[in-house]
């Protein structure tokens, strides 16, 4: 199993310079995603702030306290960048905990093979505690998971 997480800020019109600017945190990584259309000019369609965790053989809600316990301390200034982003743009929530989880994926190395032992932990479950649950509500954020099965096909399907 591959998985990660992270805590996005995205905007149509704010870059994500601007964001770390208003925030004070430099971001672990940004996106920007250009629009479909490229005449007469290609525009931004949406830039992305984030911290993030890709460590590998933690539980996801080990790599969720990492990227909530960085950002707690800013929890008010993200709270209002997010409002008002959500003023300024038409997106359905402009601050998301994202989680993103790949199983079977044969490629990944530290896949457990005793699942449960010290040197492999049980990767498949997690939860929310407290704090983090008041952070998502302090700040406005959504919670999304992305769960993908990459088992192969078999050859006769």
């Amino acid at each position: 199993m591959r998985q990660y997480v992270y805590f996005a800020l995205s905007s149509e019109s704010i870059t994500a310079r601007e964001m770390t600017a208003f925030l004070g945190i430099e971001p672990d990584e940004t996106t920007v995603r250009g629009s479909r259309r490229t005449a007469p000019v290609a525009n931004p369609v949406s830039h992305s702030w984030k911290i993030a965790c890709r460590d590998g053989g933690l539980q996801v809600d080990e790599q969720i306290n990492m990227v909530t316990d960085r950002l707690r301390p800013h929890a008010r200034r993200i709270a209002e960048l997010a409002e008002q982003l959500a003023t300024q743009d038409p997106s359905p929530s402009p601050a998301v905990l994202q989680i993103v989880r790949y199983f079977n994926d044969s490629d990944e190395a530290d896949s457990p093979q005793l699942p449960n032992s010290p040197d492999h932990p049980n990767l498949f479950g997690w939860h929310l505690d407290r704090a983090v649950l008041d952070f998502l509500a302090a700040t406005g954020a959504v919670l999304d998971v992305d769960e993908y099965d990459m088992t192969p096909a078999a050859a006769d399907e």
